[in-house]
């Protein structure tokens, strides 16, 4: 293993694998990382109604930690980021009690919330590392944010990388920092603030490329044209956005896809086993992750969170279990998207759990609130675990230990997601305000988005609407339809020769991907997020393809590297670099944007 060896370190510096290496590394994450990254996260989730994850945020400052360490210092650094983004996710949960405050329900004791919260983090962490040799392993999903924190980590704690990708990396993160944090904080670049320019968006859509871009365009552009006759068929009200009900179609679509693909691994798997040719994997510490164990901490955590939930917080059994199938459903789905696109549909899959859970007699919002609280956390964590996996793969860091540290993580944000919630609570009492039922109160920036879906979908729990359940299997059919052509046309013989034979057959192939056929991992992106940030998604997917492009084909023209020059990672490109900056600088500017705010409200 790579942590074993013991590279040139500073002297204060304790050794690495070390009992006080793992402290240091533990105390720095959870004290620092992990509760700058929860502010950060709490503040978008209520002024915004969405989070960057903390992963990109504590992958730069922890990589400050391991310098001393040199290039091994990327393991630390990992595991610290894996730390403390659980943390951060968690610490973004409070809009649960705020939508509890919206509605007028009781709020439980703190310690109650704190222990509920703990049992469903716990849970969504053995969901998430259970799916994640599927998707980091067998799919080899990108995870865009997984990508950047590993490219990040990997430049800043080697210097023979440090030298060839800080311009770029510090480039993107310049720009992604400037165009967030610039227009929130001078009134004369306010116009800018209009355009809602989202730096994350352009950096991830960087990073995938065109063929998953431009599918969210087309899906975005369709929406935007259907919205007044799905506002005249009384689909949507006046004043919504086509996504109200775009993202019941997306989640279908993805579960169509992923149900294709399922059925052809398992059957796979099958074949595997019955001739004999499944390998035992060579490292016994990480690949050899066992399942049987992990199977028993998911059971474990999955009655504990039945057990809170009906005696703590006196949720009925059936409904506590039903959210808790679900989980195992929306873990992987979510877990798709993210990979694919680096959207995690949290509230996707709260509205739909309610709705799912209304159909099977349901008809008390707080139960729905708390029920839907289990969707919501175990699929912030848990796919959080999938993309923390998937940078520790690139890195080579041990799963076992990545688990070990995002254990731990999960329960220090159980105790943040109360503590940061509450400080913003009473510092911004303009959180309290029921927007959905005072559409004209004065609440400044806090549009607070995500608890008015929450809350909106609860008010309508005693009148299940029928058409959500029409839009799902709708888009369930369109995943089917069009993953299976997919799979057929990819694997025909014939049509793989013309892609492969000529550039008529490579730009046909191109526009089957982007626009004819695209995968509903990709196009399901549109229906999930706002216009504006399908374009700057699908505008960041051109601008890099376009790059990779030119940058392909100066390379073959040039001569080749001379001997013994530093070689880079095939997957910190330039382009990779820049959009990883795009996404690390507007989570720094949220990080200050927040702490200032806080502090400045505290302070009067």
């Amino acid at each position: 293993m790579a942590e074993a060896t013991q590279p040139q370190r500073s002297r204060i510096l304790p050794p690495i694998g070390s009992p006080k290496y793992h402290l240091m590394l533990g105390l720095i994450a959870i004290l620092i990382l992990g509760p700058l990254g929860g502010i950060t996260a709490a503040y978008m989730n209520f002024s915004l109604g969405f989070f960057v994850g903390g992963q990109v945020l504590a992958g730069i400052l922890g990589s400050v930690v391991t310098l001393g360490y040199g290039p091994e210092g990327k393991h630390g650094a990992n595991y610290m980021q894996t730390m403390a983004a659980s943390v951060a996710s968690m610490g973004a949960m409070g809009v649960l009690v705020q939508a509890m405050v919206w509605q007028g329900l009781p709020i439980p004791p703190a310690w109650q919330l704190v222990v509920y919260f703990l049992c469903i983090g716990m849970l969504g962490v053995g969901i998430g590392m259970l799916y994640t040799p599927l998707l980091v392993d067998r799919m080899q999903l990108t995870y865009p944010s997984g990508l950047a924190v590993a490219n990040i980590l990997r430049a800043l704690t080697d210097k023979r990388l440090l030298k060839k990708s800080v311009s770029t990396l510090g480039t993107g993160t310049g720009a992604g920092f400037l165009v967030t944090f610039l227009p929130e904080k001078v009134s004369a670049l306010a116009f800018i603030a209009k355009a809602h320019i989202e730096g994350s968006a352009i950096g991830a859509g960087m990073i995938v490329g065109a063929r998953i871009g431009i599918p969210a365009i087309v899906v975005a552009v369709i929406g935007n044209r259907a919205t007044p006759w799905l506002r005249d068929e009384g689909l949507l009200g006046p004043n919504d956005a086509y996504r109200k009900v775009g993202f019941l179609i997306a989640l279908g679509t993805i579960m169509g896809a992923a149900a294709v693909d399922l059925v052809l691994i398992f059957r796979s798997a099958i074949a595997r086993f019955r001739e004999k040719k499944v390998a035992a994997q060579a490292d016994p510490d990480d690949k050899n992750f066992s399942l049987g164990r992990l199977g028993a901490w998911v059971a474990f955590w999955a009655l504990a969170t039945v057990v809170a939930g009906a005696t703590i917080m006196k949720v009925p059994v059936f409904f506590l279990v039903f959210a808790i199938a679900l989980c195992f459903l929306f873990v992987l789905v979510n877990g798709i998207s993210l990979g694919i696109s680096d959207s995690n549909p949290i509230s996707s899959a709260f509205v739909l759990s309610v709705v799912l859970m209304a159909i099977a007699g349901l008809s008390d919002p707080g139960v729905g609130l708390l029920c839907g609280a289990v969707l919501l956390v175990s699929c912030s964590v848990g796919c959080d675990m999938q993309q923390d996996r998937s940078t520790g793969a690139r890195l080579g860091s041990n799963r076992r230990t990545q688990f070990r540290y995002q254990v731990i993580g999960v329960t220090m944000g159980a105790v943040c997601a109360v503590a940061i919630t509450t400080v913003f609570m009473k510092a911004y009492p303009a959180l309290a305000i029921n927007i959905l039922d005072n559409p004209t109160a004065d609440v400044g920036n806090w549009s607070s988005a995500m608890t008015f879906k929450f809350v909106g979908a609860l008010k309508g729990i005693t009148n299940p609407n029928p058409t959500s359940t029409k839009l799902l299997l709708l888009g369930l059919g369109i995943g089917l339809v069009t993953e299976a052509l997919r799979k057929f046309l990819k694997s025909h013989d014939g049509y793989r020769r013309f892609r492969d034979g000529s550039k008529t057959g490579y730009v046909t192939d191109f526009m089957v991907d982007a626009v004819l056929l695209p995968s509903p991992y990709a196009s399901s992106f549109g229906g999930f997020v706002n216009f504006s940030t399908s374009m700057y998604f699908g505008g960041g997917s051109i601008i890099g393809s376009l790059y990779n492009t030119y940058a392909e084909k100066k390379k073959a023209a040039a001569p080749q590297a001379e001997a013994g020059e530093a070689e880079v990672p095939e997957d910190m490109s330039t382009v990779s670099l820049l959009g990883g900056g795009f996404i690390a600088g507007e989570s720094l500017a949220f990080l200050i944007i927040g702490i200032i705010g806080l502090l400045l409200t505290l302070g009067s």
